[in-house]
């Protein structure tokens, strides 16, 4: 039997999935490790700490299923996007890692936009936001010049992996995309960006399609992770993208809604043709010639995971969930706008702060619980209606995938919300299976990621629209489309004053 490992390199933990040729998980290991905020706002990580989680998964895999020594096909990633590693002439890390979800970079952003703005969304086809990889280096560039002067090598997160594997300085296309530094259309470094921003080229890795081959396992690396052959390395994709392959979600009218920490919901897209004039984010996908746009939630499970820390600190979700189903869609008149950290689609502003609008005297915990759940789910429809009306999307089928995908009552209401039938998935590592999916098509198991999904990707349940409750929530939705502009002076103001 053949095997492949899929890496999923998180915010707070490397993940490792094992899966044979018949596309059945044989094992999974995880390692966690911790982010640094030195200063409000910074969220910093040691690269070093992923390659010490690699090493742990990796190894307790080798350990556990020992056929592996001989029998790995492939190892490829899935990574966290955005976060900028810089390293000297000999490979080691300069200063920790800027993750995607530091927020330091505002001037930069606004110096991008009025530099080259125009630029920057006609070749990467998004604008500057805080996350991306462009403000970060500008940022370096500008308060630690003497730390600049010292990177040789430009990468992202699990590109770091890939180079500790194989000693080969390498990205694909769906990561590069996340930097603001990728002409997506022409799949090269944007020489025009780079030039306007001090750039020099040669700091940034060679390109690769996802499924492609980057190298083998040094001989070091192969004897200290306890490998017998030769293991063949393939780029891998950033989180978002491999989470789509490992959903389905490569032909037309599929969607996925993914809700984490922060929410996505994203689209599968034939070209980079769509316009969404920045205020959907469009990159190159980890199925070979293919693009998906999606938007972003800022806290969505973070506002689930907030309401009970706040207000049911000693219940579990399923006690805090249980009684929702008997409440009509609405939760009696009560809405709640997800914005308690700012938010991204499709309100850039990251001085927006969320809401409970309609709050009475019968209203009961279980109210409160509905409507954050209502209001996120409302929030992530904000991008499917932009994608339906900017591009004439029509999404009959949505894989749900993360914490929304757990709970049956949201799931219906996800599909009451979305007017679609949801469905989730037998292995809910979505980025991880994706990974792994890339490493079966760069071994030669399938032609395509259509291919591959045929073995490895299979749906558990499924929830289809209630027309009552579809009309119901079409009117509640356009409701809560109104308290972004109602309270946006009033959140402004009142931060503002603190």
């Amino acid at each position: 039997m053949a095997y492949v490992l899929g890496i999923d390199l998180g915010t707070s933990s490397l993940k490792g999935l094992l899966m044979n040729e018949k596309g059945e998980v044989i094992g999974e290991e995880s390692s966690s490790y911790p982010i640094s905020t030195p200063q409000t706002g910074y969220s910093e990580q040691d690269p070093d700490l992923w390659i010490e989680a690699a090493k742990k998964v990796i190894t307790l895999l080798v350990r556990t299923y020992p056929q592996i020594k001989t029998g790995l096909k492939g190892i490829s990633f899935s990574g966290q996007m955005h976060s900028l590693v810089v390293l000297d002439d000999n490979k080691k890390s300069i200063r920790p890692a800027i993750l995607w979800n530091d927020v330091r970079t505002t001037k930069q952003c606004q110096e991008i936009t009025e530099k080259a703005g125009d630029l920057v969304l006609s070749l990467t086809k998004n604008i500057a936001l805080e996350g991306f990889t462009l403000p970060k280096i500008l940022w370096l560039q500008e308060n630690e010049p003497e730390n600049w002067a010292k990177v040789r090598y430009m990468m992202l997160p699990k590109d770091y992996l890939g180079l500790w594997l194989t000693d080969t300085f390498a990205t694909d296309f769906s990561d590069a995309a996340g930097t603001l530094l990728l002409d997506i259309t022409k799949k090269e470094w944007a020489k025009p960006i780079l030039a306007t921003f001090d750039i020099p080229a040669e700091r940034l890795p060679k390109l690769f399609e996802s499924q492609e081959q980057i190298g083998i396992l040094t001989d070091e690396i192969r004897d200290l992770l306890g490998f017998e052959v030769n293991v063949p390395v393939f780029a891998g994709g950033a989180d978002n993208a491999c989470a789509a392959v490992g959903s389905g979600i490569i032909k037309d009218g599929a969607g996925m809604c993914s809700i984490g920490t922060s929410g996505v919901f994203l689209s599968f897209e034939n070209d980079a043709s769509a316009d969404y004039e920045g205020k959907l984010h469009l990159f190159n996908h980890a199925a070979k010639g293919d693009y998906y746009s999606m938007g972003v939630t800022l806290a969505a499970g973070n506002s689930l995971d907030w309401f009970k820390n706040t207000f049911a600190e000693g219940k579990s979700f399923a006690e805090l969930l249980g009684g929702i189903s008997e409440l009509a869609p609405g939760a009696d008149g009560l809405l709640f706008t997800p914005y308690i950290v700012g938010e991204r689609t499709p309100h850039v502003d990251s001085k927006i702060r969320g809401s409970f609008i309609g709050i009475d005297t019968h209203h009961t915990l279980t109210h409160f619980a509905k409507a954050v759940l209502e209001g996120i789910t409302f929030s992530l429809k904000d991008s499917q209606v932009m994608m339906e009306t900017v591009a004439g999307r029509k999404f009959d089928r949505i894989v749900s995938v993360g914490g929304g995908a757990k709970n049956p009552d949201w799931l219906q209401m996800q599909a009451d919300i979305f007017n679609a039938t949801i469905v989730n998935l037998t292995v809910e590592q979505g980025p991880g299976l994706g990974a792994a999916m890339l490493a079966a098509i760069g071994a030669g198991w399938f032609e395509n990621a259509a291919a591959a999904a045929e073995v490895f990707v299979h749906y558990k349940d499924e929830f289809t629209p209630n027309a009552e409750n579809v009309a119901t929530y079409a009117k509640l939705y356009k409701l809560y489309t109104k308290v972004y502009g109602a309270t946006k002076e009033l959140s402004h103001d009142l931060l503002a004053l603190n």
